[in-house]
């Protein structure tokens, strides 16, 4: 699993016209997210693309496929491999890109609210 920095600086470039894409190297891919919500990743310079059951269709109708970072492990069906032909137009990528983002703005976060600690009793 790896990304290169020219295709991270092309993706990056193409994601323009998204708004405030930030990006984070994670287990030798990188997710990138908009606002603050994770709508993609790009691994072995690929780029995917969060999908729902509504999203799946059109990129198993130009013939991609889910993400599987991992051989001989299921693929990941909540991310699709964006088609060549999107990545390359940038108005269609922003396109494409924004129905993620607001696909992950509207799912909960995963992430586990931390525990509060219980107030530290003063010695006297």
């Amino acid at each position: 699993m790896a990304v290169s920095d020219s295709y991270l600086a092309f993706v990056l470039e193409q994601l323009e016209g998204v708004p405030r894409v930030a990006t984070k190297r994670m287990f030798g891919g990188v997710g990138i997210y908009s606002d603050g919500a994770f709508f993609a990743v790009m691994d072995n310079d690929t780029l995917f693309f969060k999908v729902d059951d509504d999203l799946r269709p059109q990129y198993r109708a130009a013939k991609m496929t889910a993400f599987a970072p991992m051989p001989g492990k299921p693929a990941m069906e909540g991310y699709y491999q964006v088609p060549p032909r999107v990545l390359e137009d940038a108005d269609e990528l922003a396109r494409w890109a924004k129905q993620s983002v607001a696909l992950s703005a509207k799912q909960p976060s995963r992430k586990k609210p931390a525990k509060e600690k219980p107030a530290k009793k003063k010695k006297r």
